[in-house]
């Protein structure tokens, strides 16, 4: 009986050595692992239903009542601890993983605010702008037409018939025949000066029937496209051309306003203007403007501003305008040109190549 209970002691000191090396296993299958799919996959090997514990738990079944109390209580505080040992493996998994999201999603809150960015205007849109509010200050309006021109408004309305001369200067963009579009003779205008002849025609049928009409002060702001290409000139470009028409308006008429602008818009008194002969089919007589700043980085050197003139008879004719009783003067500039001299630019084509760099010095 004593070797009896002896040998069952014996196996129960085998069944608990066994439990703890288990456990040890276990524990240290565990914290090798640091994916959390394989930490469930070690975790059936001890705990799923065919696992190593689950098999010890089967066999209770056959041992005696008192063996099997203390050996469940044995399985069972194993099982305890294996549980535990998985649960903070698959804690620490957790942790690391959100650490590893944190650090990879994490922001630096030292660094300065990435706010929005600023639009602002085109620097030629900016001249545009200052040349009508200072021309609306003495009074002038601003006018508008169409891009796409006839010929008739284009050209021979100014003085300038078919197969005249000056109309090589004017090369430009013609539209194909196509339904709807009276062509040929439709085109791209060259200048904002048909705008100066419908506004002319229009101010006459408003007027004319008046014994004296108001004078005429405009200014007609616009795109205009000529088939050029270089550091000065482009295929698109902008003009501003101005038209005064009245009762015994002069040439002197013309150079004080044109003065006047110049000085206003540079912002200088120290600023020289010359108005040199020139000719143009739809001014007579004609005059290129210049002008000489007294200081900076162009000092003394005369610069081509633009080209003016008193009205010629036939284009106020063709404005319906009576050129045995009224005159009129008009001038005709370039703003890409001034925005160039205004903010020392040396190439035209930056305005249109759409830097960002360079176009958001402007802001």
């Amino acid at each position: 009986m004593q070797d009896s209970e002896h040998i069952e002691q014996l196996d129960q000191l085998d069944q608990f050595a066994q439990l703890v090396e288990l456990v040890a296993v276990a524990s240290a299958e565990f914290a090798r692992i640091n994916d959390a799919a394989q930490l469930e996959q070690a975790k059936a090997r001890f705990l799923g239903k065919s696992g190593a514990l689950t098999e010890l738990l089967k066999g209770l079944g056959k041992l005696p009542a008192d063996q099997r109390r203390s050996q469940g209580a044995a399985i069972n505080q194993a099982k305890d601890r294996i549980e535990a040992a998985l649960f903070e493996r698959r804690e620490l998994i957790k942790r690391v993983a959100l650490d590893a999201q944190l650090a990879a999603e994490a922001l630096d809150v030292t660094l300065p605010g990435r706010g929005r960015g600023r639009g602002g205007l085109h620097p030629a849109i900016r001249t545009l702008a200052r040349i009508e509010q200072l021309f609306r200050s003495i009074g002038f309006e601003v006018a508008d037409g169409p891009e796409i021109e006839t010929d008739w408004y284009n050209f021979t309305s100014l003085n300038t018939p078919e197969n005249h001369p000056a109309r090589s200067m004017h090369d430009t963009f013609y539209l194909e025949s196509s339904p709807g579009v009276n062509a040929p003779g439709v085109l791209l205008r060259t200048h904002t000066s048909p705008v100066q002849i419908r506004y002319m025609q229009a101010h006459v049928a408003q007027y004319g029937h008046l014994e004296q009409m108001p004078e005429i002060r405009i200014i007609a702001p616009g795109r205009v496209y000529r088939v050029d290409s270089d550091a000065t000139h482009s295929p698109m470009f902008h003009q501003v051309e101005g038209l005064m028409v009245g009762e015994n308006v002069s040439f002197a008429d013309l150079k004080g306003v044109a003065a006047d602008f110049l000085r206003r818009f540079f912002e200088s008194d120290d600023l020289k203007t010359r108005f040199r002969p020139s000719f143009f089919p739809f001014t007579e007589p004609s005059a290129e403007i210049d002008v000489a700043f007294m200081s900076g980085p162009m000092e003394g050197r005369w610069l081509e501003i633009g080209g003016c003139g008193m009205v010629h008879p036939n284009v106020l004719a063709n404005g319906g305008i009576d050129p045995e009783r009224y005159t009129g003067f008009a001038f005709g500039m370039g703003p890409d040109r001034l925005t160039m001299l205004r903010y020392g630019i040396d190439d035209l084509r930056l305005f249109y190549d759409g830097d960002l760099r360079f176009l958001s010095q402007f802001k």
